[in-house]
């Protein structure tokens, strides 16, 4: 038999396995098809090297060349890196726009405005206690009424301290557990670093490692909600990444380095746990805001009752009422049906007090209204780049299923050469016993 003769047979072959090797393909991209961060795979097909003959024209003396079919020469997974940085940077402001917006609620809550337990109810309370004093100047009951309303108002106040020291007690505690040497953050670092050198490894064989690169790029995707992310490719197939404001690396190729300091510009969930958590930051500033509340409120009733002060502490936690039915003062003079004072105290309904707390609830009630806005701006627009993504390197059942009928097409017609080849063989054979060319 002549080489040329075999050839053919083995040309047709490579059509068979080439085919088959797409449709197992297809077949992995239609199995696949809801599962998250599965990118879809595509082959390229390429010529095998064609079989030099030195002399095959009997006129001229001229060499040729017989083709010897097609072979696969990789299988790549189809992703766009600019989409996929797009999509990390959106996905650290959502998480730093959504964990703002979840803890400033919790603020919000604490405030329990409005209703008959706030502490804009407690403040009219008291003024009423008072007004209701100065009716009755002598009333014991009265004045026990003042102390109740002053003891309930400076209960209610520590509370909202309370409430929202634990805002901004929780987010500290949540920033460490996730940045801990056992955290989320550390446990991510060492899964990237693993698979860079097991891809390494694979590129190194001439291997394509998608499943391992896929199982990487999910990862990223997870990262980039904790802070800022940036990554930067490595002609060895590792990646580095930078991972907020760090000092170094997060990983830098089989190395993980971690734990680092951030800080309130590392974006994403820890930079917004490390502002919402700082003294400078929103809780804080509410916090201090209610302690200048609870010292004017302290500092104006106080200024009232010359003998005996009503109110001790000075802050919002410390705030306590120290005066007794008894020392509670109604006039200056000390006449038993005098009620200057008391009609003094009452007065402060509406003053600065008042004005100062309606304020603050204000300002926290415009504080989550803007954190929702971001939060659904954000959310809109990581839901339009995730579905560029998904036109890019998601799986399109139609699509498939037409290649399906194209690679099956093409596997046919292979083996129909293969059939007609094998033909001419026996035929040749039968009629002669040789095969020519």
């Amino acid at each position: 038999m002549s080489i040329p003769s075999l050839q053919g047979l083995q040309t047709a072959l490579s059509g068979l396995m080439a085919e088959q090797e797409m449709l197992d393909i297809t077949g992995q991209n239609i199995a696949n098809a809801n599962t998250a961060g599965y990118s879809r795979e595509t082959a390229t097909l390429g010529t095998s090297p064609p079989i030099e003959i030195p002399a095959m024209s009997r006129v001229t003396g001229d060499g040729g060349q017989l083709g010897t079919g097609v072979s696969v020469e990789s299988i790549t997974r189809i992703r766009n890196a600019y989409l996929d940085a797009q999509y990390r940077a959106q996905n650290s402001s959502l998480s730093g726009a959504s964990t703002h917006a979840e803890e400033l609620q919790q603020a919000q809550g604490a405030f329990n405005e409005p209703t008959s337990s706030s502490l804009a109810s407690q403040l009219s309370a008291f003024w009423s206690a008072w007004s209701n004093l100065a009716d009755a100047p002598s009333s014991e009951s009265a004045k026990q009424a003042v102390v109740s309303a002053g003891q309930q108002l400076t209960r209610t106040l520590g509370e909202l301290s309370h409430g929202l020291e634990t805002v901004s007690t929780q987010a500290g505690e949540q920033y460490a557990a996730l940045t801990s040497a056992t955290g989320e953050v550390a446990s991510y670092g060492k899964q990237i670093a693993q698979l860079n050198g097991q891809i390494r490894l694979a590129e190194q064989a001439g291997q394509s490692p998608n499943e391992m690169l896929d199982r990487r790029d999910d990862l990223l995707d997870k990262l980039s909600s904790m802070a800022n992310v940036t990554v930067t490719k490595a002609p060895d197939g590792t990646d580095t990444v930078t991972f907020g404001n760090a000092a170094k690396p997060l990983v830098e190729g089989t190395t993980s380095n971690w734990p680092q300091e951030l800080t309130t510009a590392a974006g994403g969930q820890l930079g917004a746990l490390l502002e919402l958590s700082s003294a400078t930051g929103p809780i804080a500033g509410y916090q201090a805001t209610l302690n200048s509340i609870a010292a004017t409120l302290a500092g104006s009733v106080n200024a009232l009752q010359p003998t005996t002060p009503f109110f001790s502490g000075t802050t919002a936690a410390t705030l306590t009422v120290v005066s007794t039915a008894a020392q509670v003062q109604t006039s200056a003079s000390g006449h038993p049906g005098g009620n200057e004072l008391a009609l003094a105290v009452a007065a402060l309904r509406g003053g600065a007090v008042e004005q100062s707390y309606s304020a603050l609830v204000e300002q926290v009630g415009s504080n989550v209204a803007t954190a929702k806005d971001e939060q659904a701006n954000f959310q809109t627009t990581l839901a339009n780049i995730a579905n560029q993504r998904a036109s890019v390197s998601g799986v399109s059942l139609d699509e498939e299923m037409t290649n399906l009928i194209s690679y099956q097409q093409g596997y046919q017609a292979s083996s129909r050469t293969m059939t007609a080849m094998d033909s001419i063989l026996e035929t040749l054979i039968e009629h002669t016993g040789v095969v020519g060319l």
